[in-house]
């Protein structure tokens, strides 16, 4: 038998972990002798328990127990990637208490006003992975940009863009699919894929070609796809095939 699975945990861990209530109410469940293991009624919040082999009923529901947990959001312009802000709502307002209960975190961020894909986890070394400067993890935005996004611009996005504090950008992949004219200006309809992520680096891209981002939605992480049924607001976590195609990326 594994390692992984004979590692044992305080019962009152791996309810609340689950977010079935704090430590307080689990110990007042088993009071009530609301809670068993393996047919027994357990007697001690804090005994020990294998959570993923031991049968865990609460109130006769069956506890099936998960240490990580991944969730695809489709983020909303105007909250922020962060696990706490003093001003604006963030990423985690957006999360029920079940999913709370994880104290999952954003993998990397999206800025403010932009919205699209973002995936939220507990699973710090995934999150490691796909950060790190070291792999490149591909990025795929769609944008509306004032200005005529041309042939000049592909080949400059592919060589790398010099932004506005020197830094030369990797080479990424910019695909005009639109063009339209609205009063007197030209409006394009890009997809943008980059390799890296600085500070405002798809609006800093196109500053340094002249032209400016109006409207901003990441698409794709890595080989990962923002589920297109998911309105903005809307989350759901990570299919098995959907994590092993992000993991395809550590």
């Amino acid at each position: 038998m594994s390692g992984k699975g004979r590692v044992t945990l305080r019962l009152d861990k791996v309810l609340t972990h689950m977010g079935y209530g704090s430590r307080s109410e689990i110990k007042k469940y088993v009071k009530q002798g609301f809670i068993t293991v393996n047919g027994v009624r357990a007697k001690d919040s804090g005994m020990h328990v294998h959570p993923e082999e031991d049968v865990i009923l609460l109130d006769g529901e069956r506890i099936v127990y998960k240490e990580f947990i991944y969730v695809m959001l489709h983020k909303p312009p105007g909250v922020v990637s962060a696990t706490e802000d003093n001003r604006d709502r963030t990423v985690l307002d957006l999360l029920e208490p079940a999913i709370l209960a994880f104290e999952p975190f954003p993998v990397g961020r999206l800025d403010k006003d932009t919205e699209g894909l973002l995936v939220l986890t507990n699973d710090g070394k995934l999150a490691h992975e796909l950060l790190s400067p070291k792999r490149h993890v591909p990025k795929t935005y769609t944008a509306l940009v004032s200005g005529d996004v041309n042939e000049k611009d592909v080949e400059q996005f592919g060589k790398g863009v010099t932004l506005d504090d020197g830094y030369v950008t990797l080479p990424g992949e910019l695909v005009i699919l639109q063009q339209e004219r609205r009063e007197d200006e030209v409006i394009s309809r890009i997809e943008l894929t980059i390799h890296e992520g600085k500070f405002h680096q798809v609006k800093r891209m196109f500053e340094a070609v002249g032209k400016k981002v109006l409207y901003l939605k990441r698409i794709r992480m890595g080989n990962l796809n923002l589920d297109a049924e998911l309105k903005l607001g809307e989350y759901r976590e990570l299919t098995d095939a959907e994590l092993g195609l992000l993991k395809m990326n550590e």
